[in-house]
């Protein structure tokens, strides 16, 4: 599809090479376990993991119970979606338990060093009549220390007999307790066949709770009582992505990448490169040569070159910008594809909620969250990614988001994992929230609680140390507003209409 794209280069008997296997030993394992899983969940990118999964399911009973510790992957991959959709239509009482730590702390393997989940489920068996599609996420904060510890955490989760759900509104989940102290929290999710798992490794699920309600066209926040419409779509209703970076500039594309130069015809974004994208206008890295007898090819990818670009793989514990712009038209690379509205108007307003709060969120809950303080996402996830939809917004307010951008075209963001301390964050979120949208004040002050417990998920920002200088949220708060004044004259009509 547009948004998957093609093209790319993957060793498929890598999962073979261990032990000295000869490359002869290689393939026929490799036919061996292809054979083997035809016509089941197994995928060749999700690996070998997905085929212990089709064992699993080949060899247990109905009424059996499986548990598998698998990759972190499993809960948002796509080449995992086939795995996510057998538990959810051949199998009950499906419990996703993860770890939401830093380090090693992420798994519950001894060596792997990424982060896993344990899958807990029982296969079906007879009448399915008023069974539960309920899916039950488990998110403890370390791993059991010890074989007694998980043996008392086990029967603890067992004896919960009233479970919060995601969509009951951000209060967070069931706690999970052992004495005095508190070792996670549970939650109930519906299921959809096949659907991402997304509330994985979070410490606290009140911040689950608002992702599922925004996913679900509804904004509700901490400490607000109530949830307030708010229309979101997927990305790929607004827009199409541009060519898979292999098919540009691989070893068949029609362009060779060149350094940049501020004459290129064809320019291009392609890599991250950290000093360089502190704001939201970002310049090209590189320029693109047209190979000889692929002129026509050339002209078709160039035909998908824009100004708005998305983060495939984005470091929150270091980078800033979900999204960013190039004040010329642009061919996206690896780093940062290219995202092509429908509707050129959009633009600036897709740009601007991306990088707020509430779209830093969406992409953190859409994305695979395998290694600490990363969020990563493939074509067909940042095209399933919810976004503010903004078809609703009328003229007017599309023409605000100019200004906004303009505003911010030249102010630093620091990265995600600081949005609760960034005044220029927090000054973003106020004139998409309150200027762009026209909510109040006090939705306003329910983004930035959101911020400060987003920012203090494990997830986000991996363990990495905050800056020493440290100020208090009603600070901030108020610090915010005070950065607010400089522009307000700019929005005053507009806050009038």
């Amino acid at each position: 599809s547009d948004w998957e794209g093609s093209g790319r280069k993957e060793d498929s008997i890598k999962q073979f090479r261990g032990l000295s296997t000869s490359l002869e030993t290689q393939k026929d394992m490799a036919a061996r376990v292809t054979n083997f899983a035809r016509d089941s969940c197994y995928h060749g990118y999700a690996g070998i993991a997905s085929a212990f999964v089709a064992l699993a399911d080949r060899k247990v009973k109905p009424g059996g119970v499986v548990a598998l510790v698998l990759p972190l992957s499993v809960a948002a991959g796509a080449s995992w979606k086939g795995v996510r959709r057998l538990f959810d239509a051949e199998y009950e009482d499906l419990k996703i338990v993860s770890l939401a730590a830093t380090g090693a702390g992420m798994s519950f393997s001894a060596d792997t060093g990424m982060a896993e989940c344990l899958v807990v489920a029982r296969k079906r068996a007879g009448d399915t009549a008023g069974r539960s599609d309920r899916r039950t996420f488990v998110s403890l904060d370390g791993r059991p220390r010890g074989f007694a510890a998980a043996a008392t955490i086990s029967r603890k989760i067992a004896g919960i007999r009233s479970v919060r759900a995601l969509d009951d509104g951000p209060y967070g989940g069931t706690p999970v307790e052992v004495g005095e102290d508190r070792i996670g929290e549970v939650a109930h999710s519906a299921s959809g066949v096949g659907a991402a798992w997304n509330a994985v490794r979070m410490r606290d699920f009140s911040v689950a709770q608002t992702a599922e309600a925004l996913s679900r066209s509804s904004l509700w926040l901490p400490g607000i009582e109530n949830p307030i419409p708010l229309e979101t779509t997927g990305l790929a209703d607004l827009g199409r992505r541009g060519w898979h970076h292999m098919n540009i500039a691989g070893r068949l594309g029609p362009y060779a990448r060149r350094p940049p130069s501020p004459t290129s015809t064809y320019p291009a974004l392609w890599n991250h490169h950290a000093k360089r994208e502190s704001r939201l206008v970002v310049e090209p890295d590189f320029q693109l040569q047209v190979r000889p007898g692929m002129e026509a090819r050339a002209m078709e990818a160039w035909g998908t070159a824009s100004h708005l670009h998305f983060n495939l793989d984005f470091r929150l514990n270091s980078q800033p910008l979900a999204a960013c712009w190039t004040d010329r038209e642009t061919v996206g690379g690896r780093a940062w594809p290219t995202v092509s509205v429908f509707d050129s108007t959009h633009a600036e307003a897709l740009l601007l909620w991306a990088n707020t709060t509430l779209g830093l969120l969406l992409f953190y809950w859409t994305g695979n969250r395998q290694q600490g303080g990363r969020a990563i996402l493939t074509g067909t996830s940042l095209a399933e990614m919810p976004i503010l939809d903004v078809r609703a917004l009328d003229a007017f307010r599309l023409e605000g988001a100019r200004l906004i951008f303009d505003e911010f075209r030249d102010l630093d963001l620091q990265p995600a994992y600081l949005a609760d301390t960034d005044p220029n964050r927090a000054l973003l979120d106020r004139r998409v929230v309150c200027d762009l949208l026209g909510f109040d004040e006090e939705t306003f002050r329910g983004v930035r609680r959101l911020a400060a417990k987003w920012c203090a998920e494990p997830s986000v920002h991996g363990g990495k140390k905050r800056p020493a200088a440290k100020r208090s949220f009603t600070y901030r708060f108020e610090q915010a507003e005070e950065y607010a004044l400089v522009a307000e004259p700019v929005f005053e009509g507009f806050r009038k209409a």
